[in-house]
């Protein structure tokens, strides 16, 4: 809801909201992907794994660390990171 629109799968009718100010959605499919590659310590999903997993996301990409969620998603999803 926060992306402009021609950059992909988002509307950008958010306007007040960037993405640099998201926090990751952490589900359980994101979280064992995130421990397996050493992302997060505790496969146990918390607001608190979100805060550090976007945190972390952020040295990546500063203004826009959620990206990532899609990947890290699908391939908990996928299982292929064993």
């Amino acid at each position: 809801m926060v992306r402009s629109s021609d950059g992909g799968v988002d509307f950008g009718i958010w306007k007040r909201i960037q993405a640099a100010d998201l926090i990751i959605p952490l589900d359980i499919h994101v979280s064992r992907v995130a421990c397996r590659l050493g992302l997060l310590q505790d496969p146990k999903p918390s607001w608190k794994q979100a805060r550090q997993l976007t945190d972390t996301l952020k040295q990546w990409d500063a203004a826009d660390p959620v990206k990532y969620d899609f990947a890290l998603f699908g391939l908990g999803i996928e299982e292929r990171i064993r």
